[in-house]
């Protein structure tokens, strides 16, 4: 039986998977909340309690957004985007084949979020332009970004967070393209299996045309006339409702006209409104200001645009400011003056109280607004204009500065002049001494999640390896399965670790299984570095749900996407490069 410190640690680690899957914490609450019970149950030392916030693997990460933020901000990553217009063709194969290959580039030196979100809007307008539905593109985007990413040591946090538990384990460090040889195959066989297989999976879903249906306004817009005896007549919107939030003027006409600033306008005999809010508030307008309900009116996108207005979605992106606010709180109407119609969250469509939701990362936003408006919202960090690209603005000498950093990086760790993170921070300084960053922009870069997640988390492998709980895991529950030898245990290895990223945190699933594949290898005598390997890149490959990794979260909405496509397009992609990973491996490092 396993000591009294081993069965706190698996209940820590049972109750901390089911908060991870159920979400029903934020992953950084809930690190927080796992450390402050390691403590609480004397699991960890006081000395212990920082070993998360004080790990290699933590300042890496955080020097690693700041320097993929100076590449972005410079505008570099934007102008080659620009450039894949060139290259991508006129066919739907030429399209993925090029953006397979920019976002696997990228995504092996830039934080692959930073790289989606850049991409986003490129893929909807160049599939747009060629008359492809952006369902055939997005989802191929975001595991494009993934197997790219594990191709460097840099590419993902997981990567990084693998190599400095090998470290602290007595263990070589990886070196910066080690994990090139597997990453590169996982890239090769991803490609084809984007180009030949998926294409016969991906949905084709015709996305932006009428977004007044997918996002079923219908029951919340209304036309309103004004009669001849209307208490509207000689009074503008802004004096009869001056207050009211949840009625949305959204257009005037006037002689089948829209009308500029329709709020300020006064009101004539026979002006059409057309009102948003919900079913009784408009009710209850149309006989308080005796107003009459237009017969037959067509609820389209062209009756919620004009001229002057249009619409517009936007996606919250990773590390947005609104991610966990309100629009209220977050003042959104002065800050943009955008009106928000519905929010999109997981396939969920959200119309009541928009004002008062908490949003999260992910949700889409559908957006009306003037010119102006628009253009200062698509120059904002919060939010990403999906089907629009901004103007582009690259900063020719910062630029150049950037990729100069970006690469002296690389040359330092790939040829060990000094460790990983050492260069990171070097780089991540450099970006803000060499004007790519102000240093607000390089603390706004970091995502301060990932970090509070690590630093809670990083002391539960510590607990599981001092309490014995690994070991005991190892001799008692995965005896059975070393008598199969090391070739079933990496790939069981990989296997659990697959199934355990598609429902809850990568970094976490990495943490909780490194320790016990660590005991694994001690138990059967053989190197340990395979089957850490094996976790990292399951880990970091995501395919099969929405949920399991943060770039098939941001395609969701913009894609159409359901959770049954994730399934039926990305499973197949889980076994394949389980069968490769399983047989590659060993080759690469042997037992």
């Amino acid at each position: 039986m396993p000591g009294i410190d081993a069965i706190l640690v698996l209940i820590v680690v049972g109750a901390a998977m089911v908060v991870f899957v159920t979400e029903k914490l934020r992953i950084d609450v809930t690190a927080m909340c796992i450390l402050l019970a390691l403590v609480g149950l004397r699991l960890i030392s006081e000395d212990q309690v920082l070993y998360g916030f004080a790990s290699p693997a933590t300042a890496t990460v955080a020097a690693m957004f700041v320097l993929s933020a100076g590449l972005v901000r410079t505008g570099l990553v934007q102008w080659l985007v620009r450039r894949m217009d060139i290259l991508a063709g006129k066919t739907e194969a030429r399209l993925l084949l090029t953006l397979c290959i920019f976002v696997a580039f990228l995504s092996a030196f830039v934080v692959n979020t930073a790289t989606i979100a850049v991409f986003i809007p490129a893929a909807i307008v160049l599939a747009n332009s060629r008359r492809i539905p952006p369902s055939r593109v997005l989802m191929p985007l975001s595991f494009a970004s993934q197997f790219g990413g594990v191709c460097t040591l840099i590419g993902t946090s997981t990567n990084i967070l693998v190599n400095a538990i090998a470290i602290s384990a007595g263990m070589a460090a990886f070196g910066l393209f080690e994990f090139a040889p597997l990453g590169l195959m996982m890239v090769a066989a991803g490609t084809v299996y984007l180009l030949v297989v998926a294409p016969w999976l991906l949905p084709r879903r015709k996305m932006g045309e009428r977004r007044v249906d997918e996002y079923r306004l219908a029951d919340y817009l209304t036309e309103l006339r004004v009669p001849k005896d209307s208490k509207l007549i000689g009074k503008t919107w802004n004096e009869v409702k001056p207050h009211e939030k949840d009625l949305r003027l959204i257009k005037l006409l006037r002689r089948k006209k829209a009308t500029w600033r329709a709020s300020e306008t006064k009101f004539r005999k026979e002006d059409v409104l057309l009102l948003h809010g919900k079913a009784d508030s408009l009710m209850e307008l149309k006989d308080t200001l005796g107003l009459e309900t237009v017969a037959d009116a067509e609820m389209t996108d062209r009756e919620l645009s004009s001229d002057e207005v249009r619409l517009v979605e936007a996606l919250v992106p990773f590390r947005s400011r609104l991610a966990g606010r309100t629009l209220r709180h977050f003042d959104f109407s002065r800050r943009y003056g955008c009106f928000v119609l519905a929010v999109q969250r997981r396939g969920r469509i959200l119309r009541d109280r928009l004002v008062d939701i908490h949003l999260e990362s992910g949700d889409t936003l559908l957006l009306q607004g003037s010119d102006e408006e628009i253009a200062r919202l698509m120059k904002s960090s919060d939010l990403i204009v999906t089907n629009e690209l901004t103007d582009l603005h690259v900063r020719k000498d910062r630029a150049v500065t950037a990729l100069s950093l970006v690469i002296l990086v690389v040359a330092l760790a790939a040829f060990n002049v000094v460790p990983i993170l050492i260069a990171a921070v070097i780089g991540a300084i450099g970006m803000v001494l060499g004007g790519c960053l102000t240093i607000e922009e390089a603390y706004h870069a970091i995502d301060w999640k990932v970090v509070f997640l690590l630093g809670g988390i990083l002391p539960l492998g510590l607990a599981l390896q001092q309490s014995g709980a690994a070991s005991w895991l190892t001799t008692s529950v995965l005896n059975p399965l070393t008598s199969l030898g090391p070739l079933a245990v990496l790939a069981s290895l990989y296997l659990i670790t697959a199934v355990l990223t598609e429902t809850m945190s990568n970094n976490a699933a990495a943490i909780l299984l490194a320790p016990i594949a660590l005991s694994l290898a001690s138990s059967m005598n053989v190197s340990p570095r395979p089957f850490l390997v094996a976790i990292t890149f399951a880990a970091s490959t995501s395919f099969a749900t929405p949920v399991g990794y943060q770039t098939n979260t941001m395609v969701y909405a913009p894609g159409g996407y359901r959770f049954l496509d994730y399934l039926r397009v990305g499973g197949p992609l889980n076994l394949i490069f389980w069968i490769v990973a399983t047989f590659a491996i060993p080759l690469i490092w042997p037992f």
